[in-house]
């Protein structure tokens, strides 16, 4: 992996932070409220937010830290307006500290390419609120605009392409919906005995290929994936290319984008992705051990550009090994 010096000059301690960036909430339609009545935005808020006390609803109010989407502050009285969108900002106590830096590849007035390293999250969610590729981003460029174009989970490193101009972001976004990107990855993960030993007595011979269909759906908890039954609706194409000390380089290409595919894909083959905390066992929640990286890599990222036509193939620095 690319082994990148922060410019944030960030550390592994944590401190209080409030999100830079709001976030927001549409209010539901009377029909979307199952019987349900609000009378006031603050009312909703502290009953959509039940992991949120309601005193700190109210404080945020009281500070100014709620507003409609033109910028007026909503206040304790503020009227429930269905469809409206409520604009807060995320609050955390103790927000982890990524030690590793992004890196710019590639941008033009439309797009930005970046690496972005493992633990980084691209949005806000959980325990981070600025610590994202997102908001460093726009630090970084001093574009209030940048967005994803597609998802690359937190704990998973490498090529990204995000948006810069709201008026051309549609055309990137139905790239991926038009399957017209190419993604290629890489892997590492313990052999499986049996694979060892076809290797050994030259009964297999590498590259070794997999194709891997299957119906993937969440699971419990609802944020990992599970195999079942059923039609197939995710499609991996898989290849061991390197062996060494009983750990085998992949090289994969997921057809379909399925949430953690790839990750549930090589567990199905015996080979759960080194360091992975969520497969085959879901691990203890607990801090992140930056010295144990998932050994996932987004390498490359390929497209023909909807806006210039040019054709663009992207790629970092792959895994150690």
């Amino acid at each position: 992996m690319p082994n990148l010096s922060n410019p944030h000059d960030q550390s592994l301690s944590s401190t209080t932070a409030i999100a830079a960036q709001p976030s927001y909430v549409v209010l539901p339609r009377v029909s979307e409220l199952a019987g349900k009545q609000y009378h006031t935005v603050l009312e909703f808020l502290i009953e959509h937010f039940k992991q949120i006390d309601a005193s700190v609803w109210l404080q945020r109010i009281e500070a100014g830290k709620v507003h409609w989407q033109n910028g007026e502050l909503i206040t304790a009285d503020s009227i429930y307006q269905a469809t409206a969108r409520v604009y807060y900002y995320r609050e955390v106590l103790a927000e982890t500290k990524v030690p590793f830096a992004e890196q710019v590849l590639y941008q033009d007035n439309d797009t930005i390419v970046v690496y972005k390293p493992h633990f980084l999250p691209v949005t806000p969610g959980g325990n981070y609120v600025n610590e994202c590729l997102v908001h460093r981003l726009r630090i970084a460029t001093q574009i209030d605009t940048v967005a994803p174009a597609h998802r690359l989970d937190k704990d998973t490193a490498g090529v990204m392409l995000m948006t810069l101009n709201p008026q051309t972001r549609h055309a990137y976004h139905q790239l991926f919906l038009d399957d017209k990107i190419t993604k290629d990855y890489q892997a590492i993960a313990t052999l499986t005995p049996q694979l060892l030993a076809q290797l050994a007595d030259n009964t297999v011979i590498l590259p070794v290929h997999w194709t891997v269909k299957n119906r993937i759906v969440a699971a419990n908890p609802s944020f990992t994936m599970q195999i079942v039954e059923g039609e197939a609706n995710s499609h991996s194409e898989i290849s061991l290319v390197a062996v060494k000390d009983g750990f085998g380089l992949f090289e994969l290409s997921p057809i379909t984008g399925k949430t953690h595919q790839l990750r549930v894909h090589m567990q199905s083959l015996g080979m759960p992705i080194l360091h992975d905390r969520f497969y085959p066992v879901l691990q203890p929640k607990g801090p992140d051990n930056f010295d144990k990286p998932l050994q996932l890599l987004a390498k490359r990222l390929r497209f023909t550009d909807p806006i210039s036509g040019i054709s663009q193939d992207f790629q970092c620095q792959g895994l150690n090994f």
